[in-house]
């Protein structure tokens, strides 16, 4: 199976998302790093959606970009070629569907945590401030990209409420325009290009971000097998 994959980098730091599997993604230091980790990627991530892992990857690299971004930190602005066309009706149930789903899971996740307001795991700061540790801070950093995602494309969106409830009103205030499908790649805040796959595919990749820093966190603070691997990162 061939993956298409965009290349997001700042010198050595690489971000390598899969094209074909929305919301995919490795990092490393180096291109070469990243390429090597996208098998075992792409095997978890078809596991999680239900379908039956292919027994060989062929990874190609499809686009690259430059960044002056904190590639090393998940920071990103990259909009793929293949997001700027219109999407069908059918594409978008299936990745919108991905997207709940993928909020559904993260809810699921949080839920398992005896204590979310405990970590062990050690304070560090991004560019963008302190990093979240705890369960707490996790859960509220990931589901308050909802109301900024959305209006990135123009929709007014809002956080209130649970990851999941607010994500699918959403969708429903996106779904009120009668031309959304259709809609063009659009100039966002800080001069970000943004278009409706975009949204797509970043609501599945920074949730996927924060599953697996969430999960390795239980496991570090309440023990082995304390946390379900809901998202499938160790299978």
């Amino acid at each position: 199976m061939k993956i298409r994959c965009v290349w997001e980098h700042n010198g050595n730091d690489s971000i390598l998302y899969a094209d074909n599997f929305t919301g995919a993604f490795t990092r490393g230091k180096s291109l070469e790093e990243a390429m090597l980790k996208m098998p075992d990627e792409i095997r978890r991530f078809q596991l999680w959606k239900g379908e039956s892992p292919s027994d060989f990857y062929d990874i190609e690299v499809i686009q690259e970009k430059a960044s002056d971004l904190q590639i090393k930190d998940a920071d990103s602005d990259v909009l793929f070629k293949t997001e700027e066309a219109a999407l069908s009706a059918e594409e978008y149930q299936s990745l919108k569907a991905l997207a709940m789903k993928s909020a559904e899971d993260f809810h699921t996740l949080y839920s398992y945590f005896p204590v979310k307001n405990k970590s062990a795991k050690p304070a560090r700061k991004t560019f963008y401030g302190d990093v979240p540790r705890t369960a707490e801070q996790m859960y509220q950093h990931t589901k308050n990209v909802n109301s900024y995602y959305f209006s990135e494309i123009g929709v007014d969106a809002d956080n209130e409420g649970s990851i999941v409830s607010c994500r699918a009103r959403g969708f429903d205030a996106l779904e009120n325009n009668p031309n959304f499908l259709s809609l063009e790649a659009v100039v966002g805040s800080y001069g970000e290009l943004w278009s409706l796959r975009k949204v797509l595919r970043r609501f599945i990749w920074h949730d996927r971000i924060h599953a697996k820093a969430m999960y390795r966190m239980g496991l570090l603070t309440f023990g082995a097998d304390t946390i379900p691997d809901v998202f499938g990162f160790d299978r």
